[in-house]
Parts: C-alpha cells; sequence; structure tokens
C-alpha cells in the first residue's frame, strides 16, 4: 500500500458508521463492535446497531467519542408513525446519538409524499441536543434519478440532518449515480445537510470514491464526520489493513 493510500484509508476510518444489522445478531456481537470502534489506528464515527443494543453500546464506548446510531423504521421504510416515534424515544432513552429512519418510500413512489415528509417532520421534533437525524431514501427502490433528487429535497426540507442511500438490504445498494443525485440536491439546498453511503461498499477503492464525488461537489475539505459517512461492516477490516500497509483481507458480505 502506499502512503497516500494509507491516508486515505486513515481518513475513511474516521467518517465509517461500523455497523452491524445483521439479523442473528446478539449480545456478543456488539461487544466486539464496539471493541473494533477504537482501535490504535483511530476510531471511527459512530457504530450503528439494532434498537436492543443502543444502551450496553453507549456504556461501552462512553468517554470515546464514537456516537451511537439506531436505526427504526427498518428496513420495511413503513408507514406506522406511532411506532416510529415510540421506537426512536426508547432509543434516545438508553443513549443513541444519531436515528437513521427509513423514509416511507413506497409511500412517496405511489404520490403519498404528505406521509413521508410527515414522518421526518415528527422524527426531527423528537431530537435535542446534538442528536441527529439520518434518513435512509432506499435509492436502489427508485424508478429514475428525478425521483430520488425529489425524495432527497423532501427529506432535506422535512428537517433531515443527513440522508442516506441505503439499508443494504435489498438488491441495489449504495450507487454513485444516486449518491451524485442526493449531493446535489444538497447543495442545491444551501443547508447543512450531511451524506451518508450504505451497503455495498467494502474496500478501500470503493469507498475512496463515494469520499472523491462528495467532494467533487460540495468543495475539498467539506467531508468530516458532522457532513459525510460511510455504512459498512467489512469495510473497517480493509481500512486498518491499508493503514498498516498490509494486504487487503477479501471482503465479506458488508452491511
Amino acid at each position: 500500500m502506499s502512503d497516500a493510500q494509507a491516508a486515505l484509508a486513515r481518513r475513511l476510518l474516521g467518517l465509517l458508521d461500523l455497523t452491524n444489522l445483521e439479523s442473528n445478531c446478539g449480545p456478543a456481537d456488539i461487544r466486539a463492535l464496539c471493541q473494533k470502534a477504537v482501535s490504535p489506528q483511530g476510531s471511527v464515527a459512530a457504530v450503528c446497531l439494532w434498537p436492543q443494543f443502543v444502551g450496553e453500546a453507549a456504556r461501552t464506548l462512553k468517554d470515546t467519542g464514537v456516537r451511537i446510531a439506531t436505526v427504526v423504521n427498518f428496513p420495511a421504510g413503513g408507514e406506522d408513525l406511532e411506532r416510529v416515534l415510540d421506537d426512536m424515544g426508547e432509543a434516545l432513552g438508553d443513549g443513541a446519538d444519531e436515528i437513521d429512519l427509513v423514509l416511507p418510500y413506497r409511500a412517496f413512489l405511489r404520490g403519498e409524499a404528505d406521509i413521508a415528509a410527515d414522518m421526518v417532520r415528527e422524527a426531527k421534533a423528537v431530537l435535542q441536543g446534538d442528536q441527529q437525524l439520518k434518513v435512509i431514501l432506499e435509492t436502489g427502490a427508485y424508478p429514475d434519478q428525478p425521483s430520488i433528487a425529489e425524495a432527497s429535497r423532501l427529506a432535506i426540507d422535512s428537517g433531515a440532518d443527513f440522508i442516506k442511500t441505503s439499508t443494504g438490504k435489498i438488491d441495489i445498494s449504495a450507487t454513485l449515480p444516486a449518491s451524485e443525485t442526493m449531493l446535489q440536491a444538497i447543495k442545491a439546498s444551501a443547508r447543512p445537510v450531511g451524506f451518508k453511503a450504505a451497503g455495498g461498499i467494502r474496500t478501500v477503492k470503493d469507498a475512496g470514491a463515494y469520499l472523491a464525488l462528495a467532494e467533487r461537489i460540495m468543495g475539498a475539505g467539506w467531508a468530516a464526520p458532522t457532513t459525510f459517512r460511510i455504512g459498512a461492516s467489512s469495510l473497517h477490516a480493509a481500512l486498518l489493513a491499508a493503514i498498516d500497509g498490509a494486504a487487503a483481507p477479501s471482503a465479506s458480505n458488508a452491511y
């Protein structure tokens, strides 16, 4: 690995949402995730996990600077606002710093954008202090780029702190074209909204492409933990290998 690749990997490590949203995840997996989150090579931006593990992660990572993210309305993107708010209240009470909310994208795609906008507004209203709302569009389910642009604008206008590509739970996850559309919507909004690419990002090269895209559109130096995230699991090992100058490990399922 070159010095430039190692420097890129070190930067990406600090932008990573280290994730475990596997269906069979258990307490031992969460302890392992939290142990990985803080390493001699550097700390990740956040861990992202199921709501039932927020409390344990918050206790384990207290005073490390690593934020605790969890998911609601995930992965289906349903329309039960009361359930979403209840789940958020419990997760925030347990110590969550960030909520990754799946937009009710099916409602949006059938023309009921008000359902989607209301959920984002109501979810944002629950947050306090430096808590953040990351709205997952599930871009792989959209028919074209104009619909992704429209959903991006809706989420931004309704109060999202970040817009995020994907759950990683359908066939099409993050793509560069969808990400470019989302970033262009952020730029046009003139609001301080961040961007998160998630799902299927396994290598330093892949992650670097999203970082380069973001900085081409938003400007050099724009990407920081407050504005840009990569959501992945197996990417973490590849980043550490690049930082250490070792050969990158073979990729496993990323999300």
